[in-house]
């Protein structure tokens, strides 16, 4: 990591890092602004001249307050309004329900005790029997280290393959697949099969939870059934025996377990919520990785809030969310994916194998 910026983020992460997402303000593409005094950073981009902050700011819990409003009136001043993708606890009780605030659901995370990681897995009979297909298989997991993993060429190809199955191009912001260059503080378990590489993941960690995120997991075109089962198996038995008390597996982007009848969402935005689930399918299959994650049997479903420096949720902000996750316009995010299915089709159906 040679981004002198990141590598004062990382130090301050590993020292405060509270939300599931503190990590990945070290990741390629996030703008950081660090208080005058160093001891807190806030990681963000810019869309539409709202600034969609990475979660919350990273600092000792007894800065939050003051950092926020440092970082507001300075966003202000620069003409930006701001919002918090991702917010949790702190943040939730710190802003939520105070005047010029709203707050929205836009979906939510799996979480674990990893402690009762293995009496969970193995009553559940399917998983069970997918891990075993994948051991039958010759598939074995181990962990590599940072110079291992650290720009290998290996792991390279496999993210690719897997890069290729999706049907938008590559998101960003909180789910960065480009972090092979930024494994140091990570945690990398690899699946082999005959020693090609099948699939990997990559665990980034929320220090101040004693926690882990299962930050991605790409496998290879071809990759045996139960690859992935026997990945989080690994290593969840792994940090558990290290005394971890926390994981996630991530957003679950509109999942309905995000859903809050105490504080509903705005008529307009569960409209458009329910439309993109319906009809976005083919480029984003948002309820079947909900069925992928919740096949792990969570033991709790963390909504996932968005607070905003607004009255009211508005169209804009949200259009700027979408713009950090598709690093740009969603518009010529769903161009770029459309032409990419069509290249797909005329391959399938030039292919008389497939």
């Amino acid at each position: 990591m040679s981004d002198s910026s990141a590598i004062e983020a990382r130090d301050l992460v590993l020292r405060f890092g509270w939300n599931s997402t503190c990590f990945q303000i070290v990741n390629p593409g996030i703008e950081r602004w660090f208080t005058p005094s160093r001891d807190a950073v806030i990681g963000y981009v810019v869309r539409k001249g709202v600034r969609v902050v990475a979660g919350a700011p990273i600092c000792s819990e007894d800065r939050l307050e003051a950092v926020v409003a440092q970082w507001e009136e300075e966003s202000r001043l620069a003409g930006q309004s701001v919002c918090y993708f991702g917010a949790e606890g702190r943040m939730r009780e710190l802003l939520e329900g105070r005047s010029g605030y709203s707050t929205v659901s836009l979906g939510a995370q799996p979480n674990w005790n990893p402690q009762n990681w293995p009496e969970i897995f193995d009553h559940d009979k399917g998983l069970r029997a997918q891990r075993n297909r994948a051991f039958n298989k010759g598939v074995r997991v181990s962990e590599w280290s940072v110079d291992q993993a650290t720009n290998n060429a290996r792991l390279k190809k496999c993210l690719d393959e897997w890069l290729t199955t999706r049907g938008l191009p590559p998101m960003h912001f909180l789910v960065e697949p480009e972090t092979l260059a930024l494994v140091y503080g990570r945690r990398v378990f690899v699946a082999e099969q005959n020693d090609r590489v099948v699939g990997f993941l990559v665990l980034s960690p929320v220090p101040n939870r004693n926690g882990w995120l299962t930050e991605q997991f790409p496998r290879a075109h071809n990759s045996p059934n139960g690859t992935v089962e026997i990945l989080m198996d690994f290593a969840i038995r792994q940090v558990r025996a290290s005394g971890v008390e926390y994981l996630t597996m991530g957003i679950v982007p509109l999942s309905l377990h995000g859903a809050n009848e105490a504080l509903p969402n705005p008529t307009w935005l569960q409209i458009t919520a329910g439309w993109v689930r319906a009809h976005g399918r083919r480029f984003y299959n948002f309820d079947g990785l909900d069925r992928f994650k919740s096949k792990f049997r969570p033991e709790q479903w963390e909504p996932i809030y968005v607070i905003s420096n607004e009255r009211s949720f508005s169209v804009k902000t949200l259009i700027a969310i979408a713009g950090a996750f598709s690093d740009g316009s969603p518009t010529s995010a769903l161009a770029r994916g459309l032409v990419k299915a069509l290249k797909q089709e005329i391959k399938w159906l030039s292919d008389p194998r497939s």
